[in-house]
């Protein structure tokens, strides 16, 4: 397929069965997309999938994962449905950690983070991987929240990492489900980013950046 597509003088990326051949109309794209799998249904004898076929704008495709910004000069960002995915990941993990210690549940999750971030490290889009640390801690907190179960021991957690007691007691009865409270001021000022850096928690922008200046 690579000579064939070198031969006609597309430019294309291949890897494995994926892969995208970038023309400059619409209408070259549903041309080339028709004589491409008439190629590989009849020649290579290789059964096309009609659902992942199709034709697009780069920035709404995707290629192993990545895809492409709006701006005039393009930039490398992760894929939406990519995020899906990673997020049911985790999510699996979280409630598969409900009982045990926050640290067991670092351990189990930074494996998976530091892989998912190997593999995304040349992407440019930054706030992506800010908007995932941040709504991982979330949910880590969240865990912390739904541990404590009684409003008393809410309270008593709370004042153990410095908030006053008036305000302890208001927050531990607040009637709020736990992914609310798990996103409040008062369970960011008791469990603030220092506290997951120091149980070990992988940060996905740190680690881009470490991965980026390694290169």
């Amino acid at each position: 397929m690579d000579k064939e597509l070198e031969g006609r003088g597309h430019k294309f990326g291949r890897y494995a069965d994926d892969c995208n051949v970038y023309l400059r109309s619409r209408l070259s794209g549903e041309r080339v997309l028709k004589s491409i799998t008439e190629f590989l249904n009849k020649r290579l004898r290789l059964k096309v999938n009609a659902e992942k076929g199709a034709v697009g704008r780069v920035r709404e495709r995707k290629f192993l994962g990545y895809t492409m910004t709006w701006n005039r000069k393009p930039r490398l960002k992760v894929a939406k449905t990519v995020l899906t995915g990673f997020k049911k990941k985790i999510r699996v993990i979280m409630r598969m950690g409900r009982g045990r210690s926050l640290t067991q549940v670092v351990k189990e999750l930074n494996p998976l983070l530091r892989g998912w971030i190997q593999y995304f490290r040349l992407a440019e889009v930054k706030g992506i991987f800010e908007d995932l640390d941040g709504w991982l801690r979330r949910k880590l907190r969240c865990l912390l929240w739904r541990s404590w179960k009684r409003p008393k021991a809410r309270m008593k957690e709370l004042m153990k990492r410095g908030l006053k007691q008036e305000r302890a007691w208001k927050i531990s009865g607040n009637g709020r489900g736990p992914w609310y409270n798990a996103g409040a001021s008062h369970m960011n000022e008791a469990f603030p980013n220092q506290f997951f850096d120091r149980i070990g928690l992988v940060s996905l922008l740190d680690q881009k950046w470490r991965l980026q200046n390694s290169m």
